[in-house]
């Protein structure tokens, strides 16, 4: 089958490591399910894969791709979730310690077929192209656990979103807007900015300028340079979700005495279960949201793909597709 993949890492050079070329058709365990993929999308985990982050060198070759949706065996069709885990652990499979995403441990979707659990299947309804369904299951699943399940994020509320211009960024803006809420982002790019009021952010600011209002929650990704402005902004029993950390880990000034004093909560959220990935595509069939598309190729032309996101070429997701 058709395939993109990674044969070797490459930690200075990781397009040098990126293979377009021929792979085995995978074997399908028992309980496990098959899905022609239709259309893919790509995502910066794929080429910190081909860097060699997240995966072992034994998993080599590795099929890239995280985000896909296709056909199953039965003629449906469906969005794949990419967390593989055991949904048994506190009703979460992002909190099973043994969790791992597409193109980890398994091969990911950046192929003519992969294979999944079958309860990794979502159905995707008919208001969703491929292309659409195929942005989904990374950065806009991550967003809406932010927002909706570990952020409690109501109507009315106001949130900020750090760093706009980003994948999860735009989801996040893109889906809390569609929810009711008021939204305020920062960029240092006056042209993320002005597009981040384009797609529904209601006010946007210069990162680290004081806003005028204090917010009800914070969907942080960014890290260590806009950590402070984040407690700072929001107000006392607010909330800051953390996904991130872009510009580093470690910020010069964790804020501790406003946390407490404030009585801030401080959230991590990773990724997204596969029943809030159903939800993510009931919200969008219901509103008729739509994640932001760059650009389109077919699969062989992948190398293209991974250069336009290595270049920061992007506005959007690059997607690629396959057809019967």
């Amino acid at each position: 089958m058709l395939a993109v993949y990674a044969d070797r890492f490459a930690p200075d050079d990781p397009l040098s490591a990126l293979v377009v070329g021929e792979r085995p058709s995978p074997q399908v365990p028992e309980g496990w399910a098959a899905v022609r993929i239709r259309a893919a999308a790509l995502n910066h985990h794929d080429l910190w894969t081909l860097r060699g982050v997240g995966i072992k060198a034994e998993a080599l070759p590795m099929v890239l791709g995280c985000d896909g949706a296709g056909v199953d065996e039965d003629g449906n069709e469906v969005v794949v979730h990419a967390v593989i885990g055991d949904p048994g652990v506190a009703d979460d499979e992002t909190l099973d310690p043994d969790r791992a995403i597409l193109s980890e441990r398994h091969w990911g979707t950046f192929a003519e077929t992969v294979v999944v659990p079958r309860r990794n299947l979502v159905p995707k309804p008919p208001s969703l192209s491929f292309e659409e369904a195929a942005c989904l299951p990374s950065a806009w699943l991550t967003a809406y656990r932010m927002l909706f399940t570990q952020g409690g994020c109501r109507p009315g509320q106001t949130v900020l979103v750090q760093g706009a211009g980003g994948g999860v960024s735009t989801a996040l803006v893109m889906l809390a807007s569609a929810a009711g809420l008021r939204v305020l982002v920062t960029s240092r790019d006056e042209a993320k900015r002005e597009r981040a009021l384009e797609i529904g952010a209601h006010e946007a600011y210069p990162s680290g300028e004081r806003l005028p209002v204090k917010v009800d929650a914070v969907m942080e990704t960014v890290g260590r340079a806009t950590w402070s402005h984040s407690v700072r902004s929001l107000r006392p029993g607010g909330v800051i979700v953390v996904s991130g950390t872009t510009s580093g880990a470690q910020p010069d000034d964790a804020e501790l005495t406003r946390i407490f004093y404030r009585q801030l909560r401080v959230v991590g959220s990773t990724m997204g279960t596969r029943n809030e990935l159903a939800a993510l595509v009931q919200m969008l069939d219901a509103t008729g949201v739509r994640p932001l598309v760059d650009r389109v190729l077919p699969m062989r032309e992948a190398r293209a793909g991974f250069e336009a996101m290595a270049g920061g070429d992007l506005f959007g997701k690059v997607v690629f597709t396959l057809h019967d």
